[in-house]
């Protein structure tokens, strides 16, 4: 998953969660770990447009290589953890396991019809609907400097989508791969705001292997409803594959939860918006693919609007009585 700023949350361990806490003396500097977690999450979109498998069989085999690692320490270590978890919760992370598959099958297809810059841009402004969802769903304050982000960012985004209307194209169907990608974020976005809820009771390794099943058995699904191929792949897929599992997943999503636990969030959720940055710089490099003027200047307009309001979020925290996931909502999804 692309991580963005604003997703980037204070990690509060539930009782009964085991996890081995950090060293107050690392033995890698943050800083240096921080800029190769960036380095790889930046790899996600180049290894999905060098990948000739459909989208959501990519994107089946990026989640199931990087569930299939946890499930040992996850019956070994966590046996009492499961069985402490109620219906309710067990709901709420499978509920969270369908947002994140819809959000990888969704952004995974925008890279087929837009450009690398336009749609890692448009899936990192998850902050926004985040920002949005925890003021309709937690009762979460929109500050007017997180009102002004956003709509700056929406202001952006169609500056990106409008390069489809006056002939800029920066692939074969920009305007349906913006709206792929928006979809993801939008996906993603409820993926954070549930995890934000169920992490405060669930431990790390029972969530994340219940998330990340689930998540897997619905990409399994929508790969079988597309027609192609799951097996019949030559090696070169199946590196690509691998890759996207160490690259994004290992060495860039769990480096940076890492590097949570020696650096304040604000550093870590701004140095994240240099993932547009290197997956442009990597596209134009590997893929021969300059973004457009329109991509250009939307995607830095997007990129100051999500600064705003993830600074401004960051800067606010979440309210001390944060109510329950979809507490005294009538549509808690």
């Amino acid at each position: 998953m692309t991580l963005s700023p604003g997703s980037v949350v204070e990690n509060r361990k539930p009782a009964g969660d085991t996890d081995v806490s950090v060293s107050d003396s690392p033995p890698v500097s943050p800083l240096v770990a921080l800029g190769v977690a960036v380095l790889a999450v930046s790899t996600g979109a180049v290894l999905v447009r060098l990948s000739s498998a459909p989208s959501a069989v990519a994107a089946f085999y990026r989640v199931l290589f990087t569930t299939l690692p946890l499930l040992p320490v996850a019956v070994w270590r966590y046996q009492a953890a499961f069985a402490r978890l109620g219906a309710r919760d067990l709901l709420g992370a499978s509920l969270a396991g369908v947002a994140l598959a819809v959000h990888f099958a969704a952004w995974f297809e925008s890279l087929a019809w837009t450009s690398v810059a336009a749609s890692v841009t448009l899936v990192q402004s998850q902050p926004l609907f985040v920002a949005v969802g925890a003021w309709l769903l937690l009762r979460e304050r929109l500050s007017r400097h997180m009102i002004a982000g956003i709509v700056v960012a929406v202001l952006g985004m169609a500056v990106m989508s409008a390069g489809d209307l006056f002939g800029d194209l920066g692939g074969p169907d920009p305007l349906l791969g913006n709206t792929l990608a928006v979809v993801g974020a939008v996906m993603a976005a409820g993926y954070v705001l549930a995890g934000r809820s169920l992490r405060q009771r669930i431990a790390l390794v029972p969530y994340v292997v219940i998330v990340y099943s689930v998540c897997t058995v619905c990409l399994f699904g929508i790969a079988v409803l597309q027609g192609g191929p799951l097996v019949a792949y030559p090696a070169r897929e199946w590196l690509i594959f691998a890759g996207l599992a160490v690259g994004p997943g290992l060495l860039g999503h769990t480096v940076l939860n890492w590097t949570l636990a020696h650096l304040e969030s604000s550093v870590v959720s701004v140095s994240l918006l240099g993932e547009p940055v290197g997956a442009t710089v990597l596209a134009a490099v590997l893929l021969a693919e300059s973004p457009t003027a329109f991509t250009v200047v939307g995607g830095v307009v997007v990129l100051v609007g999500i600064y705003v309001t993830a600074r401004d979020r960051a800067r606010a925290g979440p309210d001390e009585e944060t109510p329950e996931f979809g507490a005294d909502h009538e549509h808690p999804e």
